[in-house]
């Protein structure tokens, strides 16, 4: 018995180191595994050859347009009034554009209108103008008491939405929130804060109640206008994904990929509210959405421009 135990203790080391050896190589070929695994879903989760890239462009930017549920009513000839738009040099600017202001514009800026706002490939530089002029020379408390005063430092036209407004009879910080364009009531401002200070914009990593360039005032005239006339805060975050769309293609055709690929979700079935954050929005987020494309070899260019802050 004494000569067994003896045995069994001399092996025992052996047996102990054995044991670990196949128990680290069963561990080792389990993790390889489970990485490999993550490596392909991640790396792959659908076939490049499976994107269909045109029907995904058309989706963000529709051939027919995207029309808001919102009326321009009588904003332009407001605008007009209030010379923050000076019909003249409107119209210099788009036609030395190539882009001649068409009778249903004209009519928008000068008798007003009962069309639904509808924005298109065609007509998204008139309408980022347009909007830029409301957002700014409409009086609201978001310009009044939010980031641009803080942040302007008592300088409120040395940002981009202010400086480089040169399309009105007046100077900039003369129209700045001075004029009742489109008034809310206390729920509509609320409606409208929600969204403005939860959505963003890809030229800059400032929300929409921190309008400091074109895009932002425009935003923020969008959701004044569609609150205004009765939008929930979630229909304002819709019509945005599909303005900044139109305004932002490069952006938008890669998140909208980015989730086609990695969720198999069509761009109609992506929350708005979450495109517009700052995830996707920001240039950091849209660094992020690249960065995983690239990994995933589905970087393309669309066949379009972007938008720029400027008239």
């Amino acid at each position: 018995m004494k000569n067994i135990i003896s045995s069994i203790k001399s092996w025992l080391p052996i047996i102990i180191c054995l044991s670990s050896l196949f128990l680290v190589a069963y561990l080792i070929t389990v993790a390889r595994e489970i990485l490999t695994e993550k490596s392909t879903t991640a790396a792959s989760p659908i076939k490049s050859a499976s994107i269909n890239s045109t029907d995904i462009f058309q989706k963000i930017n529709p051939p027919d347009g995207y029309t808001v549920n919102a009326t321009y009513g009588d904003i332009g000839p407001k605008l007009l009034a209030a010379g923050a738009i000076d019909f003249e040099k409107m119209e210099t600017l788009y036609e030395n554009a190539g882009q001649p202001l068409t009778p249903e514009q004209i009519k928008i800026l000068t008798k007003g209108s009962n069309e639904k706002i509808r924005i298109s490939s065609e007509n998204s530089y008139f309408l980022l103008n347009f909007l830029w002029a409301a957002g700014l020379a409409n009086k609201n408390p978001i310009l009044d008491e939010g980031p641009m005063m803080k942040y302007g430092e008592g300088k409120i036209g040395n940002f981009a939405s202010t400086g480089g407004w040169t399309l009105g009879t007046k100077e900039a910080t003369e129209l700045y929130s001075n004029f009742e364009i489109t008034k809310l009531t206390p729920d509509q401002q609320k409606i409208l804060e929600d969204f403005a200070y939860n959505s963003y914009r890809p030229c800059c990593s400032n929300p929409t109640g921190f309008p400091d360039c074109n895009h932002g005032m425009a935003a923020l005239a969008l959701g004044e206008i569609m609150a205004a006339q009765g939008a929930s805060a979630e229909e304002i975050f819709e019509a945005f994904k599909y303005l900044n769309a139109f305004w932002f293609p490069q952006t938008y055709f890669d998140v909208a990929k980015y989730f086609q690929a990695k969720e198999g979700k069509d761009w109609s079935q992506v929350d708005a509210r979450t495109v517009a954050g700052k995830d996707y929005s920001t240039p950091q987020g849209w660094d992020q959405v690249i960065s995983w494309l690239k990994i995933n070899d589905l970087v393309e260019e669309v066949p379009s421009g972007g938008g720029s802050c400027g008239v």
